[in-house]
């Protein structure tokens, strides 16, 4: 017996050291993913579960919401695909350089009537006033507006009087100087696209409901991309249904994420803001911003549009405004753009749907309107046919 109570305390006293150590192992196992010192702006935050988000990211920084704008219910993270939709492989879209070439067959079928009409009528025997009044119909008939018409008369007037000639060569070639000059080659076409130091180019795109403005923002993108830019977009059109579905979608097919909100009717103000905040904290080049397209009541849209644009530039300054307009509306076209105006500082035009029923002339008398030049027109339903606008290519096809 007084062999065997060493052996029983022995025992005891093992498993009280190992009752003791039990704690200290659980806890040394609890803080394995803590960091032992104090920490500093770089370290990573450890969420629960064990994943990791980088200090700064869009879920852990505090923001101060603009006075103007309305954050419930934004989603402030950019995923790398679109939330909720289905995955849909990264395109690699086709080169801009070039697009409107390898879409003039389109071109010309829409407006082959004008120019082989006008060809038609200056190569002729006789040059009287019947064939001038027939041509400046022409003209009006393909929209060209009354004072591009008459300028484009008169000065093909005075240059077959003083010329003389009936030469089919000769005067498509004068016809082509002519409507060249009123297309204005002289205008500055190129996209406001460049970063500002540390800030992103902003690009708001607006319009009317129909003419396929956010389809031109997912084109636009693709474009943007073919030239290795970086870009995210903001779905601010947030009251029509599935707008920011479709935006995210076509953001999804090149890669480019979108920041939307998942409330019906949100505050745009505050989707574009975020949207901006995530370009600047991802170093993007370039933001675009689909906006709402209601014209029923033309001051709310003066205020909307207004708000949007005031509260993005609390971040950074609004570089582009892309008008929308659809080529087929003609005069119509001319009315909304008149408006959308006076709304907000357009500095350029987006022309849709010219491969159909659209007669080119609207392009000329647009710029006339506006004194503000076509930037780009979309030439069909594929998802690269958005083409940069190019005078003299325009005025070749529309002759050939």
């Amino acid at each position: 017996m007084n062999d065997i109570l060493p052996i029983i305390l022995s025992i005891l006293g093992a498993l009280v050291v190992v009752g003791a150590l039990i704690p200290v192992l659980v806890k040394t196992r609890k803080n394995i993913n803590r960091y032992p010192g104090t920490r500093d702006a770089n370290d990573p935050e450890i969420r629960p579960g064990g994943s990791t988000l980088v200090a700064g990211d869009t879920a852990t920084t505090e923001r101060t919401a603009p006075a103007e704008a309305d954050l419930d219910g934004v989603d402030t993270t950019v995923p790398d695909d679109a939330a909720g939709l289905e995955v849909i492989p990264v395109e690699t879209p086709l080169p801009a350089a070039g697009r409107l070439t390898r879409l003039r067959e389109r071109l010309v079928r829409s407006n082959n009537v004008m120019g082989k009409g006008l060809l038609a009528l200056l190569s002729s025997d006789k040059i009287d006033e019947n064939v001038w009044d027939e041509v400046e119909e022409t003209l009006l008939l393909a929209d060209l507006g009354t004072e591009p018409t008459m300028q484009l008369v008169d000065a093909l007037r005075e240059r077959v009087k003083v010329l003389g000639t009936r030469s089919p060569e000769h005067v498509k070639a004068m016809l082509r100087e002519e409507l060249i000059k009123v297309v204005d080659p002289t205008m500055d076409r190129t996209l406001n696209v460049q970063r500002h130091g540390d800030k992103p180019a902003v690009m708001m795109v607006v319009g009317v409901n129909g003419v396929g403005k956010t389809t031109t923002v997912g084109k636009l993108a693709r474009v943007l991309v073919a030239e290795d830019k970086d870009v995210i977009l903001g779905a601010a059109d947030t009251f029509r249904a599935a707008a920011a579905e479709q935006l995210a979608t076509w953001g999804q097919r090149v890669g480019v994420p979108t920041v939307k909100s998942d409330i019906d009717g949100a505050d745009p103000a505050s989707v574009a803001y975020e949207a901006v905040k995530a370009g600047i904290d991802q170093e993007v080049d370039v933001v675009m911003i689909d906006t709402a397209g209601r014209l029923q009541n033309k001051v709310g849209l003066m205020d909307e549009l207004g708000k949007v644009k005031r509260v993005v530039e609390k971040l950074a300054e609004v570089d582009e405004v892309l008008l929308v307009l659809d080529a087929t509306t003609g005069q119509n076209g001319l009315n909304q753009a008149r408006v959308f105006s006076e709304v907000v500082n357009i500095t350029g035009i987006v022309l849709t749907k010219l491969d159909g029923t659209a007669k080119g002339g609207i392009v000329v008398a647009i710029q006339k309107s506006l004194g503000v030049p076509v930037k780009l027109i979309g030439l069909g339903e594929g998802a690269d046919d958005l083409a940069p606008f190019d005078a003299e290519q325009f005025v070749d096809a529309l002759l050939n």
